[in-house]
């Protein structure tokens, strides 16, 4: 229940760290917080308790088309995946509770914001471990209008209407609850941020056969010499994974331009000895973001588009970006004699090891003993600047959450002419994966302080300590309980414990006296519910709505 009318309290929230001024306060990981709740009562009014929140919420939709049926619905889903509340001191409510009219009482606060969520997040089966880990990863403010900006200029951060990721300090006051268990709010206030994660370059992707719809590093085609004449050679194009484009902290200076480079490596294997390589013509860059959302839990990290084609819980958005458009008929082409034979490898082997060498593998239609050509193109790659006129593209780094996801790509088209003709053969066409990452903050605090760091490592050395155990066979009545003989001759009385003698069950922290940090068992605040998954589903002839919960 929320107050409303002219004695309602003013409440506001205001910035103390510098940010106060700016359009959208912009934060990374680690970053700090800090400001202060002030509240006006208008007239005399009781206060009971003051929630101020940071939270991170996810909201995704799936528009639902029927082919046999004439409507339409949808599947809609809404995670409060990050809530932080900060604990407000006694000292500072108004004496007996009672607010004075016209007197102003302010709260202060400060929120770390976290580079990791805590498991409780992520609470349905990913396929494994890596998954449930990456997806405990923040992900950044996305699709929201209000907080996509650059400077005081509205920028566009690729993502659809039916993805929304966004951030928000929240403050509300409340008198109690009433007859019906809810909270009786008498004012309630929320001030956006944009959030964007330090995210470190991952590993490249390993690129199989089965991914060649989305990813292409490698492509043979045969060159004729003319419209109805006979075949020139094979042209192999290939290339790797280039190293990701490094954003630089939110409220860092601006400074050089985002770039990055790629190589391409060219082949020709003539069909005579007296074949020359084709003439290069110009080589096309463009820039591919795509956003994967779902109504339900991805289990795995997206990578295939048809995956997310014709489907009722699924999504895909893609938007793509001309980089750069450049002559490269001026490369030189470097004749090879006979290499050396060798036994011909799958195509995961070579991806990996042969693409990190200047020489291509040979084509398919190779003969051994002919000779050859190879070239190499360096090609810059640098992201649009941002401007807010001409080009208002937002980039956020690449990451995967239980909702959502934001990949890149990069697509190559190169074209070539045969020799003494003037026929143009289309386009070769590379598709390459590449990831945008974020560096931290410089200026950050670590996560724990020096001193939960001392405690955690005294605690540490306490438990590796060699410690004098029982290697006596165990009780027959052990033996003659479980059935069977135990493989170690460890004492039954004790905990499964490791070669150090550590217990390898979990034992979570409960309290800051036990080692100094802070507890690990999440604290929900009375009356608000801790983070999960409400998925609604309702169609146009279904005017109630079923709730789902995703365990």
């Amino acid at each position: 229940m929320v107050y409303r009318g002219k004695n309602k309290p003013l409440l506001d929230i205001r910035l103390t760290d510098g940010q106060n001024e700016a359009f959208i306060p912009s934060y990374t990981s680690l970053d700090q917080i800090q400001g202060n709740v002030s509240l006006t009562a208008q007239v005399d009014t009781t206060i009971k308790q003051v929630y101020i929140t940071f939270e991170g919420i996810v909201k995704t939709y799936v528009e639902k088309i029927a082919s046999s049926s004439p409507t339409n619905g949808r599947t809609e889903a809404f995670q409060t995946f990050l809530r932080l509340m900060q604990p407000v001191e006694d000292a500072a409510f108004p004496p007996s509770g009672m607010a004075e009219a016209g007197k102003t009482y302010t709260f202060p606060f400060t929120f770390a914001v976290p580079d990791k969520l805590l498991p409780q997040a992520c609470e349905h089966s990913p396929d494994n471990d890596v998954v449930h880990q990456t997806h405990l990863t923040p992900p950044p403010t996305l699709g929201d209008p209000m907080t996509a900006v650059w400077g005081k200029s509205m920028m566009d951060d690729m993502a659809p209407d039916m993805a929304v990721v966004s951030y928000a300090i929240r403050a509300r006051i409340s008198t109690g609850r009433g007859s019906d268990g809810k909270h009786r709010i008498l004012a309630d206030a929320t001030k956006k941020v944009r959030f964007i994660p330090a995210i470190p370059e991952h590993p490249p992707l390993v690129v199989s056969s089965d991914k060649e719809d989305d990813y292409r590093l490698r492509k043979e085609k045969n060159i004729k010499k003319g419209t109805f004449q006979g075949r020139l050679g094979t042209l192999v194009m290939e290339s790797a994974q280039p190293q990701s484009f490094r954003l630089p902290p939110p409220r860092s200076e601006r400074g050089c331009s985002i770039t990055t480079m790629a190589t391409i490596k060219l082949r020709f294997d003539p069909a005579c000895v007296h074949a020359e390589p084709p003439r290069l013509g110009s080589l096309t860059t463009k820039l591919k973001a795509a956003t994967f959302f779902a109504s339900t839990p991805m289990q795995d990290i997206p990578n295939r588009s048809s995956d997310f084609h014709y489907s009722s819980t699924k999504g895909l958005y893609v938007e793509t970006l001309p980089l750069s458009s450049r002559c490269v008929a001026s490369v030189q082409w470097h004749k090879h004699g006979s290499p050396p034979s060798s036994p011909r490898r799958n195509s995961v082997e070579s991806t990996i090891s042969d693409l990190d060498s200047n020489i291509p593998e040979p084509s398919s239609t190779y003969k051994e003993g002919r000779p050859f050509y190879t070239a190499r193109i360096l090609v810059p790659l640098t992201l649009p600047e941002k401007d807010g006129s001409n080009n208002n593209k937002l980039f956020v780094p690449t990451f995967h959450s239980c909702l959502l996801s934001r990949i890149y790509a990069l697509d190559f088209y190169l074209s070539c002419q045969t020799p003494g003709t003037s026929v143009t053969d289309p386009n070769m066409h590379l598709k390459l994966p590449i990831q945008v990452s974020a560096e931290p903050n410089p200026h950050a605090r670590p996560s724990i302080s020096e001193g939960e760091a001392q405690a955690i490592a005294r605690r540490e050395a306490a438990e590796f300590q060699w410690n004098p155990r029982s290697v006596a066979p165990p009780r027959p009545s052990y033996a003659e309980a479980t059935g069977s003989t135990p493989q170690s001759p460890v004492s039954p009385e004790s905990h499964p414990t490791d070669r150090f003698g550590q217990c390898r069950e979990y034992s979570g922290l409960t309290s800051v006296d036990e080692v100094g940090a802070f507890t690990s068992r999440p604290r929900t605040p009375e009356g608000l519910p801790p983070p999960d998954y409400s998925v609604h589903t309702t169609g146009r002839l279904n005017v109630s709505s079923s709730v789902r919960r995703f365990s």
